[in-house]
């Protein structure tokens, strides 16, 4: 009995916007599934603006997170903090930009060195990091923004005890923004990341010239850092000993490459070459990197100097906020409510880039392996769920700074330790000595940091484990639910078996199914008598046998090669290798009654063993009970009993 099409609603149509196979059936990817439309990207520096919410956001507490963590000494650990980025990160990720230009990052280039199953759990071990740093970004901003607020003398009385319910309203202020759509969040960036260095440029012109017209601060300064520290020596040694601190002036590089699918890039540009898009990916990192480390050097020797060391303590005027105090106390209040409302909304929107990178990153993984549903590729979806957990984590924390910057700080560092590492690895395999040598000792600076940061507030790996047990939970049950999917993108015969085929066609088609072992003309033989006294079926019946080999079963969706044989000079074999036999048979099963407009009928034999081992089989590793389970992707793929391949058991 035919099934009638129903055109999907309005919402569905909005909500699916961009995904390939929107509205088919089932929600297969198959072969006739629609391509997607052609992207277009952004200008770099708009990606960069994107980006930059986040990084750039860090102004508003780095100098402070300085000067509570080095005293006197914060604008040298400030310069250690911009060599690392200048000469650590920047290298790194510019090497993970052209290692992998479609915005999987380092993950990716991880994801090469291991197969099977450990692949797949280590990539999700790391997209559990992905996620704490880019989730509690978007709650820790709002959060933050949401106490600028808050603590705001003119607002105080008014919006005084409903801290949580601004962060919940700010977070759901940035997902509409991206349910609106992307070029809408990309024009916001470019605006407050416009609005927000102009004004900073301001208040460190003024402040560097309060800091040259008055003598007397630098001496001051000069003579109570000798005093405390003694000699140059010392101050290094102390300014390296408190860098984890300051690391989170290290964010936003993964970011960046997670959204280099956004950089336009040349006209030339190819999926497999998109040299444009790297080389302005590179442009995109270089430059922020080099914006920020004058931003952090100017502003940490300012904040230093000009603002007394008991105001950057909890409770004191620049606690938090030490830039916004220079503005209120030498330019003006009026310049000072100005800078006040760009913090907070630059602040706000710094989850921005957080949601861009977890919109790039996550859709290319996750539904790629069956672990996730296929809407997951869709934007708008994804950005409901994001923006419920967040709600969760916002709620979980008590919309609380201090309580999730233990997790943002380690999902940072954790990322960055990889980056380095896998591209250690790639220079080791490319030959690279020197580059090799070089990224060893960056991997061996950000391992510590990541170790010191850990050590030193251990909440942030349980809060990282806890998304790591999330993400694996969701994605093997995600998997379970998806396993009778077709799977298969695509299917490619070559000439023999597609001879095969057509010889068929003028007749019955009928498979055989045959798990090879020797090979020899006895196991065919053996076979083909075997199926003929299970079915009844007369000795002119001619068959065709279709040998599955299991490749890397912790794929999931695949694209199918046939190819024809002739063995022992009788029999015809059809050769396939795939992630799981069930769904390949099933797809070639269907390519041939669509490429003959006639039915097949395939034929197995029924295997030993329990039914639940035999799933956990099929599950984990591809095989198992192939029969029922060939029938049931066949029944998930082709409601229509009257157009539906025949699968026969003996």
């Amino acid at each position: 009995m035919a099934t009638t099409e129903h055109p999907p609603s309005r919402l569905r149509a909005w909500m699916l916007q961009g995904l390939s196979d929107m509205g088919k059936r089932g929600g297969l990817t198959g072969p006739h599934a629609e391509p997607e439309p052609p992207h277009r990207g952004q200008r770099w520096w708009r990606v960069m603006c994107l980006t930059g919410v986040d990084y750039f956001s860090t102004l508003g507490y780095q100098p402070g997170i300085a000067a509570l963590a080095a005293g006197l000494l914060s604008p040298l650990a400030t310069i250690v903090l911009v060599i690392v980025t200048l000469a650590g990160a920047l290298p790194v990720y510019r090497r993970v930009a052209q290692e992998s230009p479609h915005g999987q990052g380092s993950i990716a280039m991880l994801e090469r060195l291991l197969s099977f199953w450990k692949g797949k759990l280590f990539v999700l071990t790391l997209l559990g990091f992905a996620a704490t740093d880019f989730l509690i970004t978007i709650t820790l901003s709002a959060a933050d923004a949401s106490t600028h607020l808050v603590e705001n003398p003119h607002l105080t009385s008014t919006l005084g005890g409903h801290q949580m319910l601004i962060t919940l309203i700010l977070v759901a202020l940035l997902g509409a923004v991206f349910l609106k759509g992307f070029l809408e969040a990309m024009g916001v960036a470019v605006a407050l990341v416009g609005v927000y260095l102009g004004l900073n440029v301001v208040v460190v012109i003024s402040g560097l010239w309060h800091v040259l017209t008055a003598e007397h601060v630098v001496t001051d300064w000069t003579s109570a850092l000798t005093t405390e520290h003694g000699n140059v020596f010392v101050m290094i040694g102390v300014a390296l000993i408190v860098f984890p601190k300051l690391a989170l002036g290290l964010s936003g590089f993964e970011t960046g490459v997670a959204v280099m699918p956004h950089v336009q890039g040349d006209e030339g540009d190819t999926e497999e070459r998109p040299a444009g898009r790297i080389r302005d990916t590179k442009k995109l990192l270089t430059t922020a990197a080099v914006i920020m480390s004058c931003f952090l050097i100017t502003t940490s020797s300012i904040t230093t100097l000009l603002i007394p060391a008991d105001e950057f303590k909890p409770g004191g005027q620049a606690n938090g906020r030490a830039l916004a105090f220079l503005a209120h106390e030498y330019l003006g209040n009026a310049f000072g409510t100005v800078y006040d409302a760009s913090t907070i909304a630059i602040l706000w929107f710094a989850g921005a880039s957080a949601m861009a990178g977890l919109l790039n990153l996550m859709p290319r993984y996750l539904p790629r392996y069956g672990m996730a549903p296929h809407w997951a590729r869709a934007v708008r979806p994804m950005v409901i769920v994001f923006i419920l957990i967040a709600f969760l984590v916002t709620w979980l924390f008590d919309a609380n700074v201090d309580k999730q910057g233990g997790a943002y700080a380690t999902g940072v560092l954790v990322l960055i330790s990889s980056a380095a590492i896998a591209v250690t690895i790639a220079a080791r395999k490319a030959g690279q000595r020197g580059w090799t040598i070089g990224f060893g000792v960056i991997s061996a600076v950000f391992l510590y940091t990541t170790v010191a940061n850990v050590i030193e507030r251990p909440d942030g790996v349980k809060i990282g484990a806890c998304f790591i047990a999330g993400i694996m939970l969701v994605s093997l049950l995600s998997r379970l639910a998806r396993s009778f999917e077709l799977r298969v993108t695509s299917v490619a015969m070559d000439p023999m078996a597609e001879r095969f085929v057509r010889d068929m066609a003028s007749r019955k088609i009928r498979f055989i199914a045959n798990e090879p072992d020797n090979r020899d003309r006895a196991e065919y033989r053996d076979k083909i008598e075997q199926i003929r006294t299970d079915n009844d079926m007369p000795e002119q019946e001619d068959f065709v046998f279709v040998e599955v080999t299991v490749a890397d079963p912790s794929e999931f969706e695949t694209c199918l090669t046939v190819r024809g044989e002739v063995l022992h000079n009788r029999y015809r074999v059809l050769t396939v290798e795939s992630s799981s036999i069930p769904n390949a048979l099933a797809a070639l099963l269907l390519h041939v009654r669509d490429l003959t407009g006639r039915t097949p009928h395939i034929f197995f034999e029924w295997t030993e063993g329990s039914p639940f081992a035999n799933f956990l089989r099929f599950f984990l590793f591809g095989q198992g009970e192939v029969a029922p389970v060939t029938r049931e992707v066949l029944r998930e793929a082709e409601p229509d009993r009257a157009r539906r391949p025949r699968v026969h058991t003996g």
